[in-house]
């Protein structure tokens, strides 16, 4: 079971409609919302993640989810470029994540994500360091379902 977590809002460009993609997304995010998340996700979008692997967006999130039980996110910045002539979004936020299981794993993270010109996420690269929270995921992984 998910518990959804608050979102505290940080600094962000008021106005951008990049801006609004990320507080949606954080939104959808700390609430376990898999609709709300997918909606900003083009249909074959992947995800690209340290923990997981490279997936696409629908199977990430439910797999996720299912790993949470609490998620709180505090956003720290949001930054726009491009690429291949494409708007790219960047986040960077702390993640205070907590496992199905109890375990805390809180994290900070940088999510880049590729827009179509529609404004959807294509590919989303998830940018972290594992190594604190590695152990306690996977040994979470390995107990049986509940």
């Amino acid at each position: 079971m998910t518990d959804s977590g608050p979102v505290h809002p940080g600094p962000a460009h008021p106005g951008l409609a990049h801006s609004e993609l990320v507080g949606r997304y954080l939104e959808a995010l700390a609430r376990a919302d898999l609709d709300g998340v997918l909606a900003l996700f083009a249909e074959d979008a992947v995800v690209h993640s340290p923990l997981y692997g490279d997936r696409p967006a629908q199977a990430f999130y439910e797999e996720l989810f299912a790993d949470t039980e609490r998620s709180e996110l505090t956003l720290r910045s949001v930054m726009h470029g491009e690429r291949d002539g494409h708007p790219v979004v960047s986040f960077w936020f702390d993640f205070d994540w907590t496992l199905a299981d109890g375990t805390p794993a809180p994290f900070t993270v940088v999510d880049v994500a590729e827009l179509d010109d529609e404004g959807l996420v294509t590919d989303l690269h998830i940018v972290y360091d594992t190594a604190p929270l590695r152990a306690a995921f996977e040994r979470q992984r390995a107990r049986p379902t509940r």
